[in-house]
């Protein structure tokens, strides 16, 4: 009797958490299961923040689809041109169910094919990127009615020595101006996932080693009572990467910071079962 009234004092929203946490789980269990035999030979050689990127194409049904074409390197101001360009183009045509997202390297290699279906997706991600950087470019995107903003950045703030006040300040103002510029649209804050700490071999694994994935959880948190405090969603993928140490699960990353095929397929199903269940339930 006394269990069945502490569940009864439980808000709605709190059971709500737990069972969309519970299916998430479940269903990314799933799917790395399915892709636990995929071999690395198919999954570990994704493009690296740092290499060379492939020149995005505008494709004839209405979304814009990164093709296999010229490789180029661009610098960050040739980046925002870009990216600048699609969100103008994507504009013009005016297509449905846009959804965009936000980031640094990590979203920008997700690969287009992995997105869930039934979308238009905008991949805004950029190589390096830190909050603040993310926070003065969003204009680029004014044109744009999304339907849903997902955004994963932080780690390279947290990477080159910036302070966690830095970054939650940096997230109130991206928050604060997607509100404003696209009231229409469904915000949803992403955790910034582990690193794979001594077993990384990302070339700046040093820094990985002095940045504990213990603040990470913790500024993970603070995270998740901005989005709560202005009213937006937030998505935990942490524990969906974290191996029992709490770092980077080994089978879901290229070198201990970036994901593989399987960690993509892992966040992918994150993104679809959150979408279904949070954003836009039937």
């Amino acid at each position: 009797m006394l269990v069945l009234k502490r569940i009864k004092t439980i808000p709605a929203w709190a059971l709500l958490s737990l069972v969309m946490n519970g299916l998430l789980f479940l269903t990314v269990l799933l799917v790395m299961q399915e892709t636990s035999q995929v071999s690395e030979e198919r999954s570990s050689v994704l493009p690296q923040a740092n290499a060379s990127v492939l020149e995005p194409m505008l494709a004839a049904d209405s979304r814009i689809i990164p093709q296999l074409g010229k490789h180029h390197r661009l610098n960050y101001q040739q980046w925002i041109s870009l990216l600048r360009r699609e969100a103008k183009a994507l504009a013009a045509r005016n297509p449905k169910h846009v959804t965009i997202l936000l980031g640094d390297s990590i979203t920008l290699w997700f690969p287009q094919e992995l997105l869930p279906g039934r979308k238009t997706w905008l991949n805004q991600g950029i190589s390096g990127q830190s909050s603040g950087g993310l926070l003065e470019r969003l204009d680029l995107m004014d044109s744009l009615q999304p339907e849903a903003i997902y955004i994963m950045v932080g780690i390279n703030d947290l990477v080159w020595g910036k302070q966690d006040a830095y970054l939650l300040n940096s997230y109130e103002g991206i928050i604060l101006y997607l509100k404003q510029a696209h009231p229409q649209a469904k915000v949803v804050v992403q955790s910034i996932l582990p690193h794979g700490a001594e077993n990384s071999t990302w070339v700046g694994r040093d820094r990985l080693l002095v940045l504990p994935n213990s603040r990470i959880r913790a500024v993970n948190q603070e995270l998740k009572a901005i989005a709560d405090a202005y009213n937006v969603y937030f998505l935990d993928l942490y524990p969906l990467f974290a191996n029992g140490d709490g770092n980077l699960r080994a089978d879901l990353t290229t070198d201990g910071i970036h994901l593989n095929r399987a960690g993509y397929l892992v966040w992918r199903t994150a993104i679809a079962l959150f979408d279904q269940v949070e954003l836009f339930p039937e």
